[in-house]
C-alpha cells in the first residue's frame, strides 16, 4: 500500500464524515457534516499495521471549522476483536481506530519513552521520568471529551481529541503544581507536543494512573443510595414519617466532603502560588455580570420553566456589581465537580485540569475566582443526591432526606476549604451568582441533552431563589 498518509486521509473523508458524529467526544453532533479535510498527516510507525496520526478539520457550515486529532491503524487484515473500531477500507485494507490496538498504541508509548521528534510531533518525558515500555494499553471504558488509555496498571495517556490553538490548560497546569510540590494532582509523565500553522498545540499528556483510586461521583452515589435506603417507609407506619439524619446514615459522606474541600483549597493555594494571584477590578465585576445576565436571557427563551424565576435571578447576578470586598484572581480548575475527583487511599485527587470544553480556551485560561470551583462542587453534591431513581421511595421523603444530605456535605466541603483558604461562604453574594449561573447552564444542558434530569437544576434554581 502506496499511499501517502495524507492522500488516505482524503481517501477516507466521506467515511469519516459518517463515523465522527458517533464518537462520544465529537462535539458537533448537533450540526451536518459537510466536509472532512486533512490538516495534516503523519506516519507513526510501520507499514501493516501501520499507525497514522492525523489531524482533521470538520466543515458544518460555518466560519470556524473544529479541528480533531484522530489515531488511525492500517491492516490488510483486520483482526476479529479490531472489528468494533472500523472507519473506512482503502483498497484492500481496513482503516480503523488505533487506540484500540494494544500493538500500535505500544509505538506511542515507546516514542515518548525514547523522546523522539516526528514530522513535528514531540514526544516526552517530565525530567527525570523513565518509562517502562513493555506495558500494554487498553482504552478507558468511560470515553468523554477526550480518550484516555491506560498502560497496564502504571499510565495513563490522554489524547485530546477537538484541538484548540495554544498548550493545554490541563498539562500547563499539572506542570505549575508540580514545580510546587502538590500533593493532590497525579504526577505528570510525559506528553505529545506540536505546532498548527504558528500556534503550539497540545497532543496527548500521560500521568500517573491511580489503580486504587475511586471515583467521587461513586463515592458520593452510594452514601446517597445508603441514606435513602434506611429511610424506606413500612407502608401504614402510624404518624408522620421524618427523614433519617444523614449522619446516623452508613455511608455518612460528610468526613470525605471535608476532606474533599481540604484538599481543593490546596490545589488553589498552589496555583496561586505558581501562576500568581491578582484583584478583580470594579470592571473585571460588571464583566461577570453582564456575562451571566446574557446566558440567563438566552436559556429563559428557551426553557419556559425557568420564566417565574427570571426578576430574582437578574437581581442576584445584579448584585454581582456591587461586591465591595477584594476579589482575587488567579488560575482555578475550572470545570470543578464530583466526576473530577479521585479518592486514593491517603488522599484525594484533583484531575483533567482542562476546563469546561466547550468554552474557548482564551476564556479557560483566564484569571477567575476560586469561587467558581467551589460553586461547582456545591452544585454537583445537589447533583449527586438528586439524580437517584426514587424507587420505591415517598417522594416526600425522598426529596428532604437528598435535601438533608446536600446541605450536609456541601456545608462540610466548605468546613474542609475554610480550613486552608478564606470560608466561601464570607462571600455569600458572589457565591450563590455563581451557583446560580451553574444551576441556569445545567438548565439549558439537560434541556437540549437530557430532558429526564431537566428538574434538578430546576428545583435548585427555586431553592437558591426562594
Amino acid at each position: 500500500m502506496t499511499n501517502t498518509a495524507a492522500d488516505l486521509i482524503a481517501d477516507i473523508s466521506d467515511s469519516l464524515a459518517a463515523v465522527l458524529p458517533e464518537q462520544r467526544w465529537f462535539a458537533g453532533k448537533d450540526r451536518p457534516i459537510r466536509a472532512v479535510l486533512p490538516v495534516r498527516a503523519t506516519d507513526l510507525a510501520g507499514s501493516d499495521p501501520r499507525l497514522i496520526h492525523a489531524v482533521v478539520e470538520v466543515d458544518q457550515g460555518e466560519s470556524y471549522r473544529d479541528r480533531y486529532q484522530l489515531m488511525l491503524g492500517v491492516r490488510s487484515d483486520l483482526p476479529e476483536f479490531l472489528g468494533h473500531a472500523w472507519v473506512a477500507a482503502c483498497g484492500d485494507h481496513a482503516v480503523y481506530q488505533a487506540v484500540h490496538d494494544p500493538e500500535l498504541t505500544a509505538v506511542l508509548l515507546d516514542l515518548m519513552a525514547r523522546g523522539v521528534e516526528v514530522d513535528g510531533l514531540g514526544f516526552a518525558t517530565e525530567p527525570g521520568v523513565t518509562l517502562d515500555t513493555e506495558q500494554r494499553s487498553r482504552p478507558v471504558g468511560a470515553e468523554q471529551s477526550n480518550t484516555s488509555l491506560v498502560y497496564g496498571q502504571t499510565y495513563i495517556l490522554k489524547l485530546f481529541r477537538k484541538l484548540a490553538a495554544g498548550r493545554s490548560p490541563d498539562l500547563e497546569l499539572h506542570r505549575a503544581l508540580t514545580a510546587v510540590g502538590c500533593k493532590h494532582i497525579a504526577a505528570l509523565l510525559g506528553s505529545i507536543e506540536g505546532a498548527l500553522g504558528a500556534d503550539p498545540v497540545t497532543y496527548g499528556m500521560m500521568s500517573e494512573f491511580l489503580r486504587s483510586a475511586a471515583e467521587g461521583w461513586a463515592m458520593a452515589t452510594a452514601s446517597v443510595r445508603d441514606l435513602l435506603a434506611d429511610n424506606q417507609v413500612i407502608e401504614g407506619a402510624p404518624g408522620h414519617a421524618q427523614p433519617n439524619d444523614p449522619a446516623d446514615a452508613g455511608g455518612d459522606f460528610a468526613s470525605e466532603a471535608r476532606r474533599l474541600g481540604h484538599a481543593v483549597a490546596t490545589v488553589h493555594t498552589d496555583l496561586a502560588t505558581a501562576l500568581g494571584v491578582s484583584v478583580a477590578s470594579r470592571g473585571y465585576l460588571d464583566a461577570l455580570a453582564a456575562g451571566m445576565q446574557r446566558r440567563l436571557h438566552r436559556v429563559v427563551s428557551q426553557v419556559a420553566e425557568l420564566a417565574p424565576h427570571a426578576d430574582v435571578l437578574r437581581a442576584a447576578f445584579d448584585e454581582v456589581r456591587d461586591v465591595d470586598a477584594p476579589v482575587p484572581l488567579q488560575r482555578i480548575h475550572g470545570d470543578l465537580h464530583l466526576g473530577q475527583v479521585l479518592r486514593t487511599v491517603s488522599r484525594w485527587v484533583l484531575i483533567d485540569f482542562e476546563g469546561e470544553p466547550m468554552i474557548p480556551l482564551a476564556d479557560r485560561i483566564a484569571p477567575a475566582s476560586a469561587l467558581r470551583d467551589v460553586a461547582g462542587m456545591l452544585r454537583s453534591f445537589d447533583y449527586a443526591a438528586h439524580h437517584v431513581p426514587l424507587g420505591d421511595a415517598d417522594p416526600e421523603i425522598h426529596a428532604a432526606a437528598a435535601l438533608a444530605w446536600t446541605t450536609r456535605n456541601q456545608e462540610a466541603f466548605c468546613d474542609g476549604y475554610a480550613q486552608v483558604a478564606a470560608d466561601p461562604r464570607k462571600d455569600a453574594a458572589l457565591l450563590r451568582a455563581f451557583e446560580l449561573d451553574k444551576a441556569i447552564y445545567e438548565v439549558s444542558y439537560e434541556h437540549a441533552n437530557r430532558p429526564a434530569w431537566l428538574p434538578i437544576p430546576l428545583a435548585a434554581v427555586a431553592r437558591l431563589t426562594s
